[in-house]
């Protein structure tokens, strides 16, 4: 395998300023973690051009976006597919980067991805696993993203991390949102910016046969707050706009807190198409 680290464990980085450069066969191997699948590359994409990961991200956005179709949309890919592509960071104090793609976009950071690329990288030996605890660290085009992954007999049981730094850009924030009325959002960033709605103001419970009203409002919802919450990191220019909704609300058992659903989006919104209001959960 085609496989990259920044600290040489095993394999060798390549240059940032070379052009993208992707073989014939790109290997990746398929992993899940907290309801969500992501894919994670591991050979075959031979550089992206670049210092950082952002830059990297940027590159493939702007001028590669076939590979992000190609792993994700079918018939390799399906609706619900994420995808993880593992690169050499530059950055003196990262073990590996990592660059995410989703079905409409390249988010700056995702927990559940990071805990699917954690995995693959221990897992097959890219990174050296330490048991009964690995701690590294990973480059995101957010941040740098640090890891401890408890293991046990050469697999990865338990994946923790410290995320980049989170913050509320809106909070109590009334928006209109066609055929719901007035609904009441919070938008916060924890690697990409989320609108967050209560899920009783529309009678849902966050219950799995709620699930086609829950991606329909979720959806709607996020569209509304693209146009009428703008929003840009203040630190980190490239990285703005409500990308992804959630509806929270009581749990359904005693021994949890809270509960959310967050929608993923699949495709682009058309108010005039309601067949375009939909995405996974």
């Amino acid at each position: 395998m085609d496989v990259v680290s920044a600290k040489g464990n095993s394999f060798p980085a390549t240059e940032h300023s070379y052009p993208m450069r992707i073989s014939h066969m790109v290997q990746a191997v398929d992993a899940h973690a907290c309801g969500e699948p992501g894919r994670v590359i591991v050979g075959g994409v031979l550089d992206v051009p670049g210092i950082t990961m952002f830059d990297k991200m940027c590159h493939l956005r702007d001028h590669a976006d076939g590979l992000r179709k190609r792993m994700l949309r079918e018939p390799r890919g399906y609706p619900a597919a994420n995808c993880n592509l593992i690169l050499p960071s530059s950055n003196p104090e990262a073990d590996a980067g990592f660059v995410i793609m989703e079905q409409v976009e390249y988010p700056g950071m995702s927990g559940t991805n990071t805990i699917c690329v954690t995995t693959v990288l221990l897992e097959t030996g890219m990174i050296p696993m330490q048991e009964p605890v690995t701690e590294l660290t990973l480059e995101s085009p957010a941040g740098l993203i640090r890891v401890r992954a408890d293991c046990a007999n050469g697999k990865v049981k338990r994946v923790t991390f410290r995320n980049v730094p989170a913050f509320a850009a809106y909070l109590d924030t009334p928006i209109e949102v066609p055929h719901l009325g007035t609904v009441t959002v919070d938008v916060a960033y924890g690697g990409m910016f989320y609108v967050i709605a209560d899920a009783a103001r529309f009678g849902l419970r966050l219950t799995p046969d709620e699930g086609g009203d829950i991606v329909r409002i979720g959806e709607m919802i996020k569209a509304a707050a693209q146009e009428q919450c703008p929003i840009e990191h203040p630190e980190q220019p490239g990285f703005n706009g409500v990308t992804i909704a959630q509806l929270s609300g009581p749990p359904l058992g005693s021994d949890a807190d809270w509960q959310n659903c967050v929608v993923v989006s699949t495709g682009t919104l058309d108010w005039n198409t309601p067949s375009t209001w939909t995405g996974g959960n």
